[in-house]
């Protein structure tokens, strides 16, 4: 291909001049060259990308940059300017993960046009491989019909019988060094072949996400608009709502209490897998633990029972959820009773999966559920998006792991909904080790 641009371009130059130029046409020639080589459509789709991969660092960034604000904001007391600049944050994230997947989209285009160009070019040096092996095999068959002692015999001097020696010699090294180039080109077609079926896959994936994501976002301004609506801005009525919820949660944690306690009578700690990190993966990608399991210093302010019933990872609405293990899900609920910041309880939207080793796994305070019960995920799938939903003071999702025999599903007021409910294990015990993984103060985690 390039070669056809740069004699497309000599043969332009030698029509619109006269020989007296030649002189002219040296000087041009190099940049003729240049310009062919620069236009290269190869190159151009080699530079797009490196493009977007330079818009894509300058988004996370700036992605960073919020996160660090959602960070600081939802770690500061109740209030309704926290909850407006909880929301106007979450909704400037958003636009910038649906930017990010657009460019990601458009490169992950670019990079399997690319993988084309590249099969393409390897199909013709596979071909010509092929000829070159066909040719030398020729030759050595025609060796074979007159056999190599009938050529020495019909030698005149020793130097022609071992010169007739060294033909078939190299003969048969040069098929045997054609036949590993051709192989070695075969198997890196192949992985070639796959790197773009996962490109191609990928693609989707972003695809669906970007149109999740719009969702969310669009979620996130009715419900800001909601809350400008419902309070008129006044402080002290949004605080009295607050103060409600409180109450009415604490109700909740009541009832639940009493059950576990009677469930735990029935608790066989034999039956559960050995203690040991990896069990379960982390169930997002961008690690950050706001608050471990057990008798943390925010649990003993915020849960009657004193405990967290598991791990918090902070993470902003619309971050991609995954299943930690293989399973199956068992329920996809949703607590809240309705949008206002006081009529969300306990776990919000939430999705729990059973796992075929007594294990059960909660996902909780989620914006988006994309699987249905019924459904067999694999460890990694997506499954939903992390949110601010149900019983939270900020973004971030809720991870909870069950003794699976001992769930129960209950209706308790005011809660809607089915809450799940049942005995708890410290998620850290099965999860990959916590010694690099960002914590904040207080958090409870134990390393």
């Amino acid at each position: 291909m390039k070669r056809y641009y740069i004699h497309t371009a000599l043969l332009s130059l030698a029509l619109l001049v006269s020989v007296s130029s030649l002189q002219a046409i040296a000087q041009t020639i190099p940049q003729l060259i240049a310009q062919a080589v620069n236009t290269n459509p190869i190159n151009d789709l080699q530079k797009n990308i490196e493009e977007k991969s330079s818009e894509l660092q300058k988004i996370q960034t700036q992605r960073e940059a919020l996160e660090k604000t959602l960070k600081e904001v939802s770690q500061s007391g109740n209030s309704l300017k926290k909850d407006i600049q909880i929301y106007n944050t979450n909704i400037n994230h958003l636009n910038l993960s649906i930017k990010a997947d657009s460019v990601n989209i458009e490169k992950l285009g670019l990079e399997i046009n690319s993988l084309g160009n590249e099969l393409d070019t390897m199909d013709n040096r596979i071909f010509k491989q092929k000829n070159a092996i066909r040719d030398l095999m020729a030759q050595l068959q025609q060796h074979e019909q007159d056999s190599l002692f009938s050529r020495i015999m019909r030698s005149e001097t020793l130097s022609e019988s071992v010169s007739e020696i060294q033909n078939i010699t190299t003969l048969n090294s040069a098929l045997g060094d054609n036949i590993k180039q051709l192989r070695n080109l075969q198997n890196e077609y192949s992985t070639k072949i796959e790197l773009t079926k996962k490109k191609k896959v990928s693609r989707e994936v972003q695809k669906d996400n970007l149109i999740n994501l719009q969702q969310i976002t669009q979620e996130q301004k009715t419900e800001k608009q909601r809350l400008f609506d419902q309070t008129k801005e006044q402080e002290r009525f949004y605080e009295q709502q607050l103060e409600e919820l409180d109450k009415k949660q604490e109700e909740i944690n009541a009832v639940i209490e009493k059950i576990e306690h009677q469930l735990r009578s029935t608790f066989d700690p034999t039956l559960l897998p050995l203690k040991r990190p990896g069990v379960i993966d982390f169930p997002v990608e961008d690690l950050y633990i706001t608050q471990c399991y057990g008798q943390t210093k925010a649990a003993m302010t915020l849960y009657r029972t004193k405990t967290h019933n598991g791990v918090d990872f902070g993470s902003p609405v619309g971050t991609p959820i995954l299943a930690v293990e293989q399973g199956k899900i068992v329920k996809v609920g949703n607590n809240d009773r309705g949008t206002s910041r006081w009529t969300k309880y306990q776990y919000g939207k939430y999705i729990v999966i059973q796992h075929g080793n007594n294990l059960a796994t909660l996902y909780g305070h989620l914006s988006k559920q994309i699987v249905r019960e019924g459904d067999i995920v694999n460890k990694g799938d997506v499954i939903g998006y992390s949110g601010n939903t149900g019983y939270s003071k900020g973004p971030h999702l809720h991870l909870t792991v069950f003794w699976a025999p001992s769930i129960q599903y209950k209706t308790v007021a005011p809660a809607a909904g089915l809450v799940p409910i049942g005995i708890t294990i410290d998620p850290t015990i099965y999860l990959p080790s916590l010694f690099q993984v960002p914590k904040v103060k207080d958090s409870g985690c134990k390393v």
